[in-house]
Parts: structure tokens; C-alpha cells; sequence
């Protein structure tokens, strides 16, 4: 729902798309969200973690002084996926608490990060079998997936997702049930899920509404035995609010997807031969920079250079550096076609390899990507080399350079990762 009345070109530029005050956003939180939904019931609120640009400070103190006088009990858990684990102040700090307050006004919330590696901390609601998997995937995957969750949800009656929708490289666009699988799934889930994804490939999925993954995502939620609320938001680039929609996490996402196709996906005449990519800080290692890519693979040239400039960054993963640094960044079929090879190798982190090193082939035992993607960042040469990625020195980028060049076929984007890219034509 937008936030005002005023007449929209079905097609604006993202930047007219119009924009919601705190205090409007608070007025739309006291007027959609139902609160006979949450009447004495033990609410568990999603959350995303520090890697997504969102106003939750705001979200947050709207809907928990919305409904903190009706709850029986109010938690929150934070959607971490695989994502390192947040401090109490850390995740206060996300949502806009400060210690005083803590102590004082917010003691009996819980605040708890997903714990994805300890199978005490998973509950397993069921199985995606292989036929469910084949029709799901239509083919591409066939086999038996455990569903696993967080077994905090468990505890509570309600189970309400607060987050963005942005395209996304995996899903299509993100949101919705994607809180619960992979936000607070288990590891077998959250493989097939970004496995699924890379075999589609980034080019082919992102920004598309309906995929195979979002059905995976939907198909799993059913399976919670726990009633599910979604508030889903569109951001802008400046971190406003476009819009925000409540309802199930399929509804909201459905309409929250909509309006994210028209505030996130920037169309482009032709491609360009070279991209300098600046990584925001919450991008503080390269598991989540990788992001700087997905979203402007769809417009570097064939035989281009995509440049993440992320002087900030000297981590690959905090979770998975060292299996990243055994496997390196690589295209699909490297590993498809030799999958003898890379088969003990959590396929998350396949995934994660073929989204950054994006698209190409492998054919006779040559690699050959369809584009060139250099780091600029405190990643050493040789580790930049070992990983197989280009290096250059952050010292050596003059920013400003890039920029007001696009028909030289240079593209500069300040702050990357959200904001999808395509040509026209596609």
C-alpha cells in the first residue's frame, strides 16, 4: 500500500516514488496491523541482521508500542541465515535500544540471534521429498530435504517477519517467507535453497517474482505449525520507507515485490565494459560484498570488468573463509562438471562462489568467465590470486574518476547491493 494518495505513473523512476514520515509510518502501523491478531498471544518477531538497509529503530519501537500492551509476551530473533552471530548490544544498537532502555523499559523482551549449527537449537517439522523436490525444481534437483527451523518458534503463538523486499540473487526478490527458510532454517534446507538458486543462476533469477526457490520458501513455511504474520516494507535508497504491507508473508510479499520492481530495478541502455561497485560498511566481508555483483552482473559487457571497491573489507567469511579459500570463486559448471571434486563442499558456499564469479563456461577443462570481477579491498594480492579474483590496490581507485562516464561505457554505483540493474532489453 502506498503510503499517500497521489496518482502514480505505473513505470516512475524510483527516485518519484514518494516516501513515508516516521510519523506516517507509525499511523500506518496503529491502522493496519490488526491487533485482536496478537491479543494475548506469546509474539516472536524476524528480524533481518545489520546487512540489509532498513529503518528497524523506527519499525521496531512503531509496532512494539503497538502491541506491547496486549501481547502475553514479546521476543525478538534475529533472521542471521549463516551470518556471524550479533552481541546483545549489536542487535539493540539494529533496533534502536539503547542500555538505559534495556534495562528500564524493554528487560522482558528476549533478544536471541538463529543458530543455524547447533541441531539442539533446530526442530525438524517434516521432509521436502524427492518427488516434492523434483516438481518444485522443475527437475533440476531431485531429492529428499530434511525441513529444519529454529525450534524457538515453537514457543510462541505468533510468529511475525518484519522486513524488507529487494531483489534478490537466490529467491528473486526477498522477503516474506525467506525470514524462516533460509533466515532461521537448518543446514540441509539452506543448501538446497541457494544450490537451487545457483543452478538457475543469478542473470536468470534475479528480480523475477515467482522462481522455483520461492516456492521452495513457500512450500516450507506451510509446514510451520505456528501462525505467521508478515510486515514487509520497501526501502529507498536513502533509507525511507516506500511502502509497507501487512498481512501473511505470501500477500505482503506478493504486493511488496511489486513495489519493490519499481523503486529497485534501474534500466539501462547498453552495457558497460567497466563497473566500479562500491560496497556500503554493513558489507564488511566478502560473503555479503558478493552482493555488488549480483546485482550489476545483468549490465557488464561481455569481456567487461566488474570492480567491488570495499576498501573497509579485509574478511571473506567469518562462517565459511576457509571453505571459500579451498574452492575459490569459479563459474557453475566448473563445479557441476566436476562434481566428484567438490562434493564435500557445502553447497551454500558453491552458491555463493558462482554468484561472485557470475556467469560463463567450463568446457575441456578451461574456465572461462563471461566477465572479469576485481577486488578492491584489504584482501591481499595473493589471497585475491589464491581465490581466484583480480586484485588492485584501493589506493590507487579516485572514486570520482568513474563517475558521469556512462557513455564512455563506465558505470559507477556509490552505494551497490541493493539496487538492481538490467538493460532495457531484458
Amino acid at each position: 500500500m502506498f503510503p499517500t494518495s497521489i496518482p502514480l505513473d505505473p513505470n516512475p523512476p524510483a527516485s518519484y516514488l514518494p516516501t513515508m514520515s516516521a510519523d506516517e509510518v507509525r499511523q500506518w502501523v496503529a491502522t493496519h496491523v490488526p491487533r485482536d491478531d496478537f491479543t494475548d498471544q506469546r509474539v516472536l518477531l524476524i528480524v533481518p541482521d545489520a546487512t540489509r538497509t532498513a529503518p528497524l529503530p523506527l519499525l521496531f519501537d512503531a509496532v512494539y508500542q503497538h502491541l506491547r500492551g496486549v501481547v502475553a509476551k514479546f521476543d525478538v530473533l534475529v533472521a542471521l541465515g549463516t551470518h556471524p552471530p550479533m552481541s546483545e548490544g549489536q542487535i539493540c544498537k539494529l533496533l534502536g535500544i539503547d542500555q538505559a532502555e534495556r534495562n528500564r523499559f524493554f528487560l522482558p523482551v528476549g533478544l536471541f540471534n538463529h543458530e543455524w549449527d547447533r541441531p539442539d537449537r533446530l526442530a525438524v517439522l517434516g521432509t521436502l521429498t524427492e518427488r516434492d523436490t523434483r516438481e518444485i525444481s522443475d527437475g533440476l534437483m531431485s531429492e529428499d530435504v530434511p525441513v529444519a527451523i529454529n525450534s524457538r518458534v515453537l514457543d510462541y503463538d505468533r510468529l511475525l517477519v518484519l522486513g524488507p523486499v529487494f531483489p534478490h540473487e537466490v529467491v528473486g526478490f526477498s522477503g516474506g517467507n525467506k525470514y524462516f527458510f533460509p533466515g532461521i532454517a537448518g543446514p540441509e534446507i539452506l543448501n538446497f535453497f541457494h544450490w537451487l538458486g545457483a543452478l538457475i543462476t543469478n542473470h536468470k533469477i534475479i528480480g523475477v517474482k515467482h522462481t522455483p526457490v520461492r516456492r521452495v520458501v513457500d512450500v516450507a513455511a506451510k509446514m510451520i505449525p505456528v501462525e505467521r504474520r508478515c510486515l514487509a516494507f520497501v526501502v529507498s535508497k536513502q533509507g525511507n520507507l516506500h511502502g509497507m504491507f501487512y498481512g501473511s508473508p505470501e500477500a505482503a510479499w506478493s504486493d511488496a515485490a511489486d513495489l519493490s520492481e519499481k523503486a529497485h530495478v534501474v534500466r539501462m541502455p547498453k552495457p558497460f565494459h567497466t563497473v566500479l561497485s562500491c560496497a556500503p560498511p554493513m558489507y564488511d566481508e566478502l560473503w555479503v560484498a558478493g552482493k555488488c555483483m549480483y546485482k550489476l552482473e545483468p549490465v557488464v559487457a561481455d569481456g567487461g570488468e566488474l570492480i567491488i571497491y570495499a576498501p573497509h573489507l579485509g574478511e571473506i567469511s567469518v562462517t565459511h573463509g576457509k571453505q571459500i579459500a579451498e574452492v575459490g570463486y569459479h563459474v557453475r559448471d566448473y563445479f557441476v562438471k566436476q562434481w566428484d571434486k567438490f562434493q564435500h563442499i557445502s553447497r551454500g558456499v558453491l552458491a555463493h562462489s558462482t554468484h561472485v564469479r557470475g556467469g560463463g563456461t567450463f568446457e575441456n577443462g578451461i574456465e572461462n568467465p563471461r566477465v572479469r570481477v576485481t577486488l578492491a579491498s584489504a584482501l591481499p594480492p595473493d589471497v585475491c590470486e589464491r581465490i581466484n579474483l583480480g586484485y588492485r590496490d584501493p589506493t590507487t581507485i579516485n572514486v570520482e574518476s568513474f563517475a558521469d562516464r556512462e557513455a564512455e561505457g563506465v558505470l559507477l554505483v556509490r552505494k551497490a547491493g541493493e539496487m538492481l540493474y538490467r538493460l532495457e532489453r531484458d
